[in-house]
C-alpha cells in the first residue's frame, strides 16, 4: 500500500492532540493486567478442585479436598507475575503458552517434593496433584488464548505507543500491531521530519516531527515509543536515542532484518557493541529427533483411532462415484524429494478435463485459480461427500501412513503439487525445503484457503525460520480449532 492510499491530509492542532490524549487515556494496563490474572486464576483453581474431585473417584481413600492446596493457583499466578506475563506486553501465543507451562510445571514440582517431607493428611495425594499439573496445563492456556482474544476487542486493552517514522516501515508496523491486538501494543500517534507526511496515516495522525518527541510525549502521555526508521543514519540515530531515552521509559526499535528469524533472536552485549543472535532450531538434533518420535507416536495412534472413520468415508464416496476411493499424488517433500501422498477423493475421476472446460469458459474462475491455485464454487468437488470431507479436512487423514513412513511431519508447511509450488519464487521454495511437509501447518490454522500465494509464502516462511516444538504445538492445538470452525475450507 502506498502512502497515498493510507494517508488522508488533515489539519492538525491542539484539537488533535487533545483528541488523541482523550483516546489514550481509555487504555489501561492495570485492567488487562487483572483481567489475564484473574482468567488464570479461575482456570487453575478449576484444574485443582478437577483433580482432586477425579482422583478421590478412583481412590476414595484419599483425603479429601484441603484449603491448603488453593496456595497452587496462587503460588502460579504469582510466577506468572514475575516472569512478565501480567500484562504480558508483546507476547506471542507460543511464547505465553511457553511461560505458563514452565511456570505450572516447576510450582507443581515444588508442591510434589514438598509433598515427600511432608506428614499432613494432604500430602497422600500425588495422584490428585499429577491430575491437577496436567488439568492446569491444559485450562491454563486455553483460558488464556481465549481472554486475550476476547478482550483484545476492548477499549481499555493495551498500552498506548508512539511511532518514530511514518514511512514504509513505520506504517507496515502499524498495520502488524493492529492486526496482532493481543500483543497489547496500540498506535495512538506517529512523528515524522518529512512535512507532506501529515493529517491521518493507516488511521492515526501524524502530529509532529521527530524533534516533538518530548512535548507529544508529555501532551499525551504516552511513555512507550517504536522507533520504525531502519535506514536512519548512524550519527543521527544516535543522537535521537540519547534524548528520546530520557523521555520514554521503554523504546522499541524496529531493524531491517527482513528474512531473519524473529522467534528466537535474542540480543548481545559485546563489549558495547549490540548483535542479535539468532538460534537455528532446525539444526538442533535433539529437538528434530524429539518431534520425529512425536510424530510417530501421535500418528500411530491416529491411524488406529482413525481407521473406522477413514473406512466409512470410503464407502460414502464409492456409493457416491463409483472407483477407487483413496489417490495418490505426487507432491515435493524435504530437500526437494519426491513424495506420493495419501488421500481420500473427494473430486470425480475426470477432475482434470473438468477443470480444464470450467477454467477455459468462466474468466473469473481462472483469474481466482491463478490466484489462489483453488476455486470456491470448485465443479470437480463430489456433491455431499467432497465438500464434508474438505470442511472437516478428514480427507487428509491417509496422510498419517505418510507420516509414520518419515516422509511428512504432524506440522509443516503443506505439500503442494507441482504446478502450485511452480508459482513460487525459487528462493522460497529453497526454504521450504529444509523441512518436512506437515499434514497441518500455520497457513491451515490461519487462513486455509483464503489466503493467497503472498500469504502462504508469508506465514510457511515465518514457520520455518521460527521453528521450535512450541510452535507445532501452539498449531497443534490451532488444529482442533480450526476443523471444529472451518472457515477457509473448501
Amino acid at each position: 500500500m502506498s502512502f497515498a492510499e493510507s494517508h488522508t491530509p488533515a489539519p492538525l492542532g491542539g484539537e488533535l492532540v487533545e483528541a488523541v490524549a482523550f483516546s489514550k487515556s481509555a487504555y489501561s494496563p492495570v485492567y488487562m493486567a487483572a483481567t489475564i490474572a484473574a482468567s488464570d486464576f479461575v482456570m487453575l483453581a478449576t484444574a485443582v478442585g478437577s483433580g482432586f474431585a477425579l482422583w478421590r473417584l478412583m481412590n476414595p481413600a484419599i483425603a479429601p479436598f484441603q484449603f491448603e492446596m488453593l496456595l497452587l493457583p496462587v503460588t502460579c499466578v504469582g510466577v506468572f507475575g514475575c516472569t512478565g506475563q501480567y500484562p504480558g506486553i508483546g507476547l506471542t501465543a507460543v511464547e505465553h503458552m511457553r511461560r505458563i507451562c514452565s511456570g505450572v510445571s516447576i510450582v507443581y514440582l515444588l508442591f510434589l517434593f514438598a509433598m515427600f517431607l511432608t506428614k499432613e493428611s494432604w500430602a497422600n495425594s500425588r495422584g490428585a496433584l499429577l491430575l491437577a499439573w496436567a488439568f492446569s496445563l491444559v485450562l491454563v492456556c486455553c483460558g488464556r488464548g481465549m481472554t486475550t482474544n476476547l478482550m483484545a476487542r476492548r477499549t481499555w486493552w493495551g498500552v498506548p505507543v508512539l511511532v518514530i517514522g511514518a514511512g514504509h516501515t513505520g506504517r507496515a508496523t502499524v498495520r502488524s500491531l493492529n492486526a496482532n491486538r493481543v500483543l497489547g501494543y496500540r498506535p495512538m500517534a506517529f512523528l515524522d521530519d518529512d512535512p507532506t507526511k501529515r493529517g491521518i496515516c493507516e488511521g492515526i495522525p501524524v502530529v509532529g516531527t521527530l524533534n516533538d518527541a518530548n512535548s507529544i510525549s508529555r501532551d499525551l502521555g504516552v511513555g512507550y515509543a517504536i522507533l520504525a526508521i531502519p535506514d536512519m543514519p548512524r550519527e543521527l540515530l544516535v543522537s535521537h536515542l540519547q534524548r528520546w531515552r530520557r523521555i520514554f521509559p521503554r523504546i522499541l526499535i524496529i531493524p531491517e532484518l527482513v528474512g531473519i528469524t524473529t522467534q528466537w533472536t535474542e540480543s548481545r552485549d559485546l563489549g558495547g557493541i549490540t548483535g542479535f543472535e539468532t538460534h537455528q532450531k532446525l539444526l538442533d538434533p535433539s529437538a528434530k529427533w524429539i518431534k520425529r518420535m512425536i510424530d510417530l507416536v501421535l500418528a500411530s495412534l491416529g491411524l488406529i483411532v482413525a481407521a473406522p472413520l477413514v473406512g466409512l468415508c470410503a464407502l460414502w464416496i464409492r456409493k457416491t462415484s463409483p472407483g477407487n476411493p483413496f489417490y495418490t499424488q505426487e507432491r515435493e517433500g524435504r530437500d526437494g524429494t519426491t513424495l506420493r501422498i495419501l488421500k481420500l477423493r473427494t473430486m470425480f475421476t475426470n477432475a482434470e478435463d473438468m477443470l480444464e472446460s470450467h477454467l477455459a469458459s468462466n474468466p473469473n474462475a481462472s483469474e481466482e485459480w491463478e490466484r489462489f491455485c483453488k476455486l470456491k464454487d470448485d465443479p470437480r468437488i463430489l456433491p455431499g461427500v467432497g465438500h464434508f470431507l474438505r470442511k472437516t479436512s478428514l480427507d487428509e487423514l491417509p496422510q498419517l501412513w505418510n507420516i509414520v513412513k518419515g516422509e511428512m511431519s504432524l506440522v509443516g508447511p503443506r505439500p503442494f503439487p507441482g504446478y502450485h509450488n511452480s508459482r513460487f519464487a525459487p528462493e522460497f521454495l529453497q526454504v521450504r525445503r529444509q523441512v518436512r511437509p506437515g499434514l497441518t501447518g500455520l497457513w491451515q490454522v490461519s487462513t486455509r484457503s483464503d489466503g493467497d500465494l503472498s500469504v502462504q509464502e508469508t506465514l510457511d516462511s515465518y514457520y520455518i525460520r521460527n521453528w521450535s516444538l512450541w510452535l507445532d504445538l501452539y498449531i497443534l492445538v490451532r488444529t482442533v480449532r480450526a476443523v471444529i470452525t472451518p472457515r477457509g475450507s473448501y
